[in-house]
């Protein structure tokens, strides 16, 4: 088996990979477990596809040595066509450990989910 990274008990290739491939992601909390796999696996172009046309920057650089260590959700709202989903990535680069802790906000058009921007907590 081969996990996947976004921190649910399924094999990659079931989960986010399916998303990575140009499946539309299910829900906005698929769409945010997908984006921080994107990360893990260093899949830039998959974080700009996802990311709205109205607050997608130019480009994603991931950063050399940033070693991910875990997603924890910790609340979805999902109301039509709009969510919010908060969350915990733990990370850590050169030994220094960090935390990153975000409610992301996410809206669908035709049919797929974007994530928007985030608010840091």
């Amino acid at each position: 088996m081969n996990p996947c990274p976004c921190g649910l008990k399924a094999d990659y290739d079931d989960c986010c990979g399916r998303w990575h491939a140009g499946a539309p992601a299910a829900s906005a909390e698929a769409l945010m477990r997908s984006r921080y796999s994107a990360y893990v696996r260093g899949l830039e172009d998959y974080l700009l596809a996802t990311w709205h046309a109205d607050t997608r920057p130019e480009r994603v650089e991931i950063e050399a040595g940033l070693k991910w260590l875990g997603l924890e959700v910790r609340r979805v709202l999902e109301v039509g066509e709009y969510a919010t989903v908060e969350f915990v990535a733990r990370s850590k680069l050169a030994g220094r450990a960090m935390r990153l802790h975000e409610t992301s906000r996410f809206v669908r058009e035709h049919g797929r989910w974007f994530y928007v921007d985030g608010e840091l907590r």
